[in-house]
């Protein structure tokens, strides 16, 4: 074989080495394309939240192509989600130092004002709270370093000019941490910065706990239980021995993992002797560019509780726990107080990758209240600032 003819065959190799190479993707780049096509296709809140995801496409990708291990991927599906700026978008899946989830892994809540990080709330019984920290304290440092910089990792990088929802996620996502770092948080008391070391604790295990405030008032809180089907009747057999109470407290500041229409639609089922509408679905049918839009109804339950409703909401009262708060006040069955809740957006659909088979969830519908408010815009009746505020207001009801 002569040389001319060798090295037309090395070419012929090459070109075709190369062209094998170029059109091969690992299971990454093919789960990164799914992931970026199944929230392009089917997010639900692109327009209301001016998101370019066709930026974010461009700015991930080819960091997509590099990555050769699960955990780097993790990370990278990460940072994409906080190009949504909002905590009810997820992966079924986390690493060590992965963020804690916003609103069920935070435990304080900070607004910026001026230039200073204000508390202007706190979980009751966890960590922020039992460290110390106080209502009204400013905030200096965040794990030894000022908290601007630190920022920066959670604003979407598909725009430099950010409103008040994205650092307001931002802030929210520093704070809570990740599970693997202690927190360190550096406040301001008595004119002096002092060093607070929350820790994190898990949910109460306890679905609901009720009690009386006094002679005509009864309480219901239910912790962090929505999800859990056993509620419904756990939630009958406290109100079933609440009857003789002319008023009655339903506390929903403790529910910031959402849960399901059927609990909510169940316990507001024994507050309604017809059959209401308690919220409306929106969902875009693209491929037709049309939208079906839909109401969803409460059904009476058993017995009918006739007395005053009122329903505590705050900056924990996420996704259902939101759902039942415009769906009282929809059905002009409850006045509500409260906070601003945590202002989740949407209805979830949960999605898997074929590659690495990693779960994730965003929402894909919007919801609304019967009036047509946006779920995430609706303000309380009776507005407080705090969740102390807030309970002052249930202890003065007689």
């Amino acid at each position: 074989m002569n040389r001319r003819l060798l090295t037309k065959l090395a070419l012929t190799i090459l070109i075709l080495i190369h062209g094998y190479s170029a059109f091969a993707q690992t299971k990454y780049q093919k789960d990164f394309r799914e992931f970026w096509s199944d929230i392009n296709n089917n997010y639900a809140y692109f327009d209301q939240q001016g998101i370019d995801w066709n930026k974010v496409k461009e700015i991930y990708e080819p960091q997509a192509e590099k990555i050769s291990n699960d955990s780097d991927f993790i990370q990278l599906l990460e940072n994409m989600l906080n190009e949504l700026y909002n905590g009810h978008s997820s992966l079924s899946t986390n690493l060590k130092t992965s963020n804690r989830l916003v609103p069920s892994g935070s435990d304080l809540y900070i607004e910026k004002s001026g230039n200073q990080y204000i508390i202007k709330d706190l979980r009751k019984g966890f960590g922020a709270d039992l460290a110390g920290l106080k209502i009204g304290m400013e905030v200096t440092m965040f794990n030894g370093k000022p908290i601007d910089e630190q920022l920066k990792k959670f604003l979407p990088k598909f725009t430099n000019q950010y409103h008040q929802k994205m650092y307001q996620y931002a802030i929210d996502m520093l704070f809570a941490g990740t599970h693997d770092t202690n927190r360190e948080i550096v406040a301001i008391e008595n004119g002096n910065p002092k060093t607070f070391n929350p820790v994190s604790y898990g949910n109460r295990s306890e679905l609901i706990f009720d009690k009386i405030l006094n002679k005509n008032t009864a309480y219901i809180k239910i912790n962090n239980s929505l999800g859990n089907n056993q509620l419904i009747a756990a939630f009958d057999q406290a109100l079933d021995s609440l009857f003789q109470y002319k008023n009655l407290v339903i506390d929903l500041t403790e529910t910031p993992s959402g849960g399901n229409s059927t609990v909510a639609r169940a316990i507001m089922g024994r507050f309604t002797n017809k059959l209401l509408p308690f919220q409306v679905h929106e969902f875009d049918e693209k491929e037709y560019q049309t939208k079906r839009h839909w109401a969803e109804y409460v059904a009476p339950r058993k017995k009918i509780y006739s007395g005053k409703v009122y329903v505590l909401v705050g900056h924990w009262t996420g996704s259902m726990g939101e759902g039942m708060a415009i769906g009282f006040d929809g059905m002009n069955r409850a006045k509500i107080i409260g906070t601003k809740m945590a202002g989740l957006l949407g209805a979830i659909s949960n999605f898997q990758m074929s590659e690495t088979k990693i779960g994730f969830q965003f929402p894909t519908e919007r919801l609304y209240h019967i009036n047509g408010t946006p779920r995430e815009d609706f303000i309380p009746t009776i507005l407080t600032h705090n969740i102390e505020e807030t309970l002052q207001k249930a202890r003065a009801i007689n």
